[in-house]
């Protein structure tokens, strides 16, 4: 079976791309290697987007892998964001509107969609130990359209509008994200951290927090002769006094997931799709720290850009790997009978799932 969850291999494959992009730091070979992610990227989504349409099943009856429905729209605004950036020219920018709005559509349907099935199926009720990092996922998305979206507004006519929106979608998934956090928080103090195979899920935790932040940044610098002042200039200042501070809890975070996988990978890790968590979460930290220190021009923040982003490029190269190597084994022949090699899918699939 071919689920939502595999677009989170877009989706951490374009942050590199855009956070390579967006360093604030001039090393030779750094926008290649930018462009070459990117292409990367978009090959993987034209691959995972015709396995799902030939393959794919909704999971929705599936309380864990139901979340990951937030996957294809942000695999869809990464790759887009990604357009802009690299891309040339006027298809650049034709291209990013068109994947911008198809993931912004289908970011707010996901956001609505996933939370209500929870709250009205009593088959999809959960345990009190149930909360875990992928709740994110449906509601994170909202806040890729707002961060991505600042990226438009120099590019379409009238930006005033989509600037505003971009702030409401912001709002969206910053205040869903907190009522989200805050049960993952009573989860890990009352049930303690639980399966293995789900701890790398700890780490989605990071994207709304960087990516609230890189919003903030993004916005901040479009509302320049979009909005009247005070708001442009209020603007400025929400980037830095909600940006530093966020940040701040994002690196705690950081630590406190660090620590608890380390421990986990002591004890044995399972190999999953979960693993992409590594990648996208610590992406948007990246471009999170990378706009605070251009914003500032603070040498520490552009030391803490430049580190997040080689533990990004290490995460991406080992999870990659892992990934490829995982399903050219599945493929390879003479593993044994249809029948083994179907038991191995199935209980690779169970760990995926989190099962």
């Amino acid at each position: 079976m071919f689920g939502p969850n595999w677009f989170a291999s877009v989706m951490g494959t374009g942050i590199v791309a855009t956070a390579a992009a967006t360093l604030p730091v001039q090393v030779p070979g750094l926008h290649a290697f930018a462009t070459v992610m990117w292409l990367l990227a978009v090959l993987l989504l034209v691959a995972v987007l015709t396995a799902t349409a030939r393959r794919g099943v909704s999971h929705l009856d599936d309380p864990v892998l139901m979340q990951f429905w937030g996957a294809p729209p942000m695999a869809l605004m990464t790759v887009g964001a990604g357009t802009l950036l690299l891309g040339p020219g006027e298809f650049a920018v034709a291209a990013d509107l068109v994947l911008w709005s198809a993931g912004t559509l289908l970011g707010l349907v996901v956001a609505v969609a996933v939370p209500f099935r929870m709250m009205t199926r009593p088959e999809l009720a959960a345990s009190p130990d149930a909360a875990f990092g992928g709740w994110l996922m449906p509601v994170v998305s909202p806040m890729v359209s707002a961060a991505t979206g600042a990226l438009l507004v120099p590019h379409v006519g009238d930006g005033r509008d989509l600037l505003l929106a971009c702030y409401a979608f912001a709002g969206i998934s910053l205040f869903a994200a907190v009522i989200v956090i805050t049960q993952i928080w009573a989860r890990l103090v009352r049930h303690q951290v639980g399966a293995a195979r789900m701890v790398p899920t700890l780490w989605i935790v990071l994207g709304p927090l960087g990516q609230s932040v890189t919003a903030s940044h993004l916005l901040g610098r479009a509302a320049e002769g979009v909005l009247p002042d005070p708001y442009a200039s209020g603007a400025q200042m929400l980037a830095l006094l909600f940006g530093v501070p966020t940040l701040g809890f994002a690196l705690f975070w950081a630590a406190l997931a660090a620590a608890i996988t380390i421990r986990t990978v002591r004890a044995g890790l399972p190999f999953s799709l979960t693993w992409w968590s590594f990648t996208f979460p610590v992406g948007t930290v990246v471009t999170a720290t990378g706009g605070l220190a251009a914003r500032t021009g603070s040498p520490v923040l552009t030391v803490l850009a430049v580190t997040f982003f080689t533990v990004l490029v290490t995460a991406w190269t080992i999870v990659a790997t892992r990934t490829l190597r995982s399903n050219l084994w599945r493929t390879a022949p003479g593993q044994g009978s249809a029948r083994s090699r179907s038991s191995r899918v199935a209980q690779s699939e169970a760990v995926t799932v989190g099962r």
